[in-house]
């Protein structure tokens, strides 16, 4: 599926190809949900990095999350310098990956079947996970991956 997205002040605009685009995952830890997170969770999609297209990077800025243990975190953090949108995640570890912040997206995308929550560990008590039956939840990382749950789903683009 081709994806559009941009930032809050159209600084930025970029589009990707994807093959995970049902937004299903919520993750509540404390780097996504303060980067990124409005509800105190945030949600990304997967996509292919070799066709990302962006215009308007020179107002790009990155961010390299801190760790507990003082080190950084390998994930780029990718956001508008001006008005602050989180617009995707690129890590080195997955380089054939960028994971689209799913509320930086213009495209409509595909209601997810069922939601899967995971480091609910690091959710703080203010926060209200809307958990239904039928989906996942994880203290902390998921048994499957963006791939896998779209596959199982029959979702796969």
């Amino acid at each position: 599926m081709h994806l559009q997205g941009s930032c809050h002040c159209g600084a930025v605009r970029f589009s990707v190809e994807s093959h995970e685009p049902v937004p299903f995952m919520r993750c509540y830890c404390s780097i996504c949900r303060k980067t990124a997170g409005t509800g105190g969770f945030a949600v990304n999609l997967g996509a292919d990095k070799a066709t990302l297209q962006v215009q308007g990077r020179e107002h790009l800025s990155v961010y390299r999350a801190r760790m507990e243990d003082g080190s950084r975190s390998s994930g780029e953090r990718h956001f508008c310098k001006h008005c602050g949108t989180a617009l995707w995640l690129w890590d080195p570890t997955w380089p054939d990956l960028v994971h689209p912040h799913a509320g930086a997206v213009d495209t409509p995308l595909p209601v997810p079947p069922s939601s899967t929550h995971m480091m609910l560990g690091s959710k703080p008590a203010w926060v209200e996970a809307s958990v239904q039956p039928q989906d996942a939840r994880f203290d902390e990382y998921p048994d499957e991956s963006l791939a896998e749950w779209h596959q199982r789903h029959g979702l796969r683009r």
